[in-house]
């Protein structure tokens, strides 16, 4: 996503595309608790309500791709 708008013919910056916690715990390969502990240490944005929490995509793939290089 390049940030230029939600394609509703806003300029303003794009709704991140998010997923539960188990859905990113399954993109990223690692566990539930792994994705909770990245999202308290700043490493992941946390997404949601108090009982609900979700992770960007984006970001997600972001950190995959910062990972693969270390």
């Amino acid at each position: 996503m390049t940030g230029t708008g939600g394609g509703d013919g806003t300029t303003g910056p794009a709704k991140p595309r998010t997923v539960p916690t188990e859905l990113a715990a399954l993109a990223m390969g690692v566990t539930q608790a792994t994705i909770r502990k990245w999202a308290s240490r700043g490493k992941l944005t946390r997404h949601g309500g108090p009982r609900r929490a979700e992770y960007d995509l984006d970001e997600l793939f972001a950190l995959a791709r910062r990972n693969e290089t270390e």
